[in-house]
Formats: structure tokens, C-alpha cells, sequence
């Protein structure tokens, strides 16, 4: 008899590390992850829905190919304040509001994306 060789590649899911929260460079009110590296600060987006935005990247935030939000920082948010509008999301993006500031957050696999809309944007 011939021994049976059975190769299995697991298909974990790469993780990302959260050592802590600081405030946003865009809002103060907006909590992320110490250790995401800001990459971009968006001032003109060319949408008039948007005020502002940030680009983060944090290796495998949103797990493979953005598959994964990050529920942990989500519960910051909450936490914090942010409630999700959860009728309002779009794929990847997360819309959330505290008091009048609505914000979007797209997640991807080792970026997330910040963006404040102006007041109104979503009604």
C-alpha cells in the first residue's frame, strides 16, 4: 500500500495589529489606530459631497482583498460616539454620523480612507 499524501494550504486570513488609538489629523473627534501610517490628505477630491479626507494604511486592516472591516474598530467608533448608518453603506464604505458630522470610511485590504462630508451631503 501507498501512503496517501494530503496537502492542505489554509486560507487564513492575514491579521493587522491595533496597538492603541489617536485622534484623526483630519478631526479630533475621529479615532484611529496609532499605528496607521497617514499617506494622503485629500483637500480637493473633485466631489462636492466631500469636505475633507485622509488615507491610512494599515497592513491587512480590511483582510484579504478588503473582504474583512475591522470590527474591533468599529466598536471604537462606537464607543466614541459614531453610530453607523447601516442603510447607507455601500460595499467597502461605512457611513457614520456624531451630532452633524457625517464621515465615510472605506476600508480596504492594507488602507482605509476617511472622508468628511458637508453638512447635508447625505439627505
Amino acid at each position: 500500500m501507498l501512503p496517501l499524501l494530503i496537502w492542505v494550504q489554509g486560507c487564513a486570513q492575514a491579521t493587522y495589529e491595533i496597538e492603541g488609538y489617536t485622534a484623526s489629523s483630519m478631526n479630533p473627534d475621529i479615532p484611529v489606530p496609532s499605528n496607521a501610517k497617514l499617506i494622503k490628505i485629500i483637500t480637493d477630491s473633485g466631489n462636492r459631497n466631500i469636505k475633507e479626507g485622509v488615507m491610512y494604511e494599515l497592513k491587512h486592516i480590511g483582510g484579504e482583498q478588503g473582504l474583512y472591516p475591522p470590527l474591533d474598530y468599529f466598536q471604537k467608533l462606537a464607543d466614541t460616539g459614531w453610530v453607523e448608518l447601516e442603510e447607507e453603506r455601500l460595499g467597502h464604505v461605512h457611513f457614520l454620523k456624531k451630532d452633524t458630522t457625517v464621515i465615510a470610511i472605506e476600508i480596504r485590504e492594507d488602507t482605509f480612507q476617511i472622508t468628511e462630508l458637508v453638512e447635508g451631503a447625505m439627505e
